[in-house]
């Protein structure tokens, strides 16, 4: 059985940027999740928050593969003048799921 892993990138927002955070969120990822091997893959806005979550094996190598590649990684210039300080990664520490029984 493999052992499905999960990491969160968090960017703050600055003031001002939502609707255009919205838009970029609607445009979709730079890549195909399913091509990268993700699991699962969602995105989480708040009024100053934006929250990435990555599912899959080997998650963190998954991910950086995206922010390796010049090419993919180049759309990401575009929440620069979005954030208000630098993204940061949170890896899981607890995680609870339902057994089959319920």
């Amino acid at each position: 059985m493999t052992s499905v892993e999960r990491l969160v990138v968090t960017l703050k927002l600055r003031k001002g940027t939502h609707e255009r955070a919205a838009k970029l969120v609607a445009a979709g990822p730079p890549f195909e999740p399913a091509d990268l091997g993700l699991a699962r893959h969602a995105v989480y806005l708040g009024d100053d928050l934006v929250i990435f979550a990555f599912e899959g094996e080997d998650v963190e190598q998954r991910v950086r593969v995206v922010i390796d590649d010049p090419v993919r990684s180049a759309s990401f210039t575009s929440w620069v003048p979005l954030l208000a300080g630098r993204p940061a990664l949170a890896h899981e520490v607890y995680y609870w799921e339902a057994n089959d029984e319920f």
